[in-house]
């Protein structure tokens, strides 16, 4: 591939990063609305479930530990999941209207097209994530700088790989309502399963086999861990999971959800390569 090719990609992953930021940054009823399932989980929910989690400190969870702050990170990385998710409806929205036609037909390879889609949405996530952060003073979690440069990145991994998985099934959508059932269908089971409103110490058997094959719990784990250490709770507050035996560390969570983010983008890859 020339160097002339290359800018050329570079480009057009630019253009289209840029365009769906700038549309997502201009939708300001979207930026705002989107908080209220937050703050509806994290004080109301929250507060009403602080009682019956006291239940289950015995677990291997701080006994001092309050339910608003475990849970802090779990409505963050939902933020993330939803936001980074519902992106690709982009994707179906701009084929109902022709303008994905025009973009494929650009010169510009189409692994650049969905690169620079999967880069827009996680830029997304991560914008309405950050804001999401304002709310951690009031939830009674301490966020040092330090903190939020360590969980930036996770979050933005994490809304890479599950933008990516979004893009390769909006590429096979025909219509917006497909799309939305198709994306329900995935990701309520995908958010509940990743332990981000409940530990997922203590669980069945069955029920620990599901959450370590949901690629979210590999993105929520470590934001909660790092968090909750930033808030002063010792790292043993929260039990480390445990997979084929062995408990994992934070950069083993960080390389478990880099390859499937790796691999979704070469789904996405190859949903648009088949595209006519």
């Amino acid at each position: 591939m020339t160097s002339k090719r290359v800018r050329a990609n570079l480009r057009g992953v630019y253009i289209i990063w840029y365009r769906d930021v700038l549309r997502y940054w201009r939708d300001r009823t979207r930026i705002f609305a989107a908080l209220g399932q937050p703050i509806l989980y994290l004080f109301i929910f929250g507060t009403g479930l602080s009682s019956a989690f006291a239940a289950g400190r015995g677990a291997g969870l701080a006994t001092d530990l309050d339910y608003k702050v475990f849970m802090f990170p779990g409505v963050l990385a939902m933020t993330v999941v939803f936001t980074s998710v519902f992106s690709a409806m982009s994707i179906v929205w701009d084929r109902e209207f022709g303008f994905l036609k025009e973009v494929l037909v650009a010169p510009v390879s189409r692994t650049a097209v969905a690169i620079g889609k999967a880069l827009g949405g996680s830029t997304q996530a991560v914008l309405q994530g950050s804001i999401v952060l304002l709310l951690a003073p009031l939830a009674g979690v301490s966020l040092s700088p330090i903190t939020i440069v360590m969980v930036l990145p996770l979050m933005f991994l994490l809304a890479f790989a599950l933008t990516s998985l979004s893009i390769a099934l909006a590429a096979r959508m025909r219509s917006m309502e497909g799309f939305q059932v198709m994306m329900n269908f995935f990701m309520m089971p995908l958010f509940f399963l990743s332990g981000a409103l409940f530990p997922l110490s203590g669980l069945p058997q069955w029920l620990t086999v599901l959450t370590l094959l949901d690629p979210a719990t590999y993105g929520i784990d470590p934001i909660r861990r790092i968090i909750m250490t930033g808030s002063g709770y010792s790292p043993e507050a929260m039990p480390a999971l445990v997979l084929f035996g062995v408990q994992l560390s934070i950069a083993h969570e960080i390389a478990i959800l880099a390859g499937f983010a790796a691999l979704m983008l070469a789904f996405a890859v190859r949903s648009f390569a088949q595209q006519d």
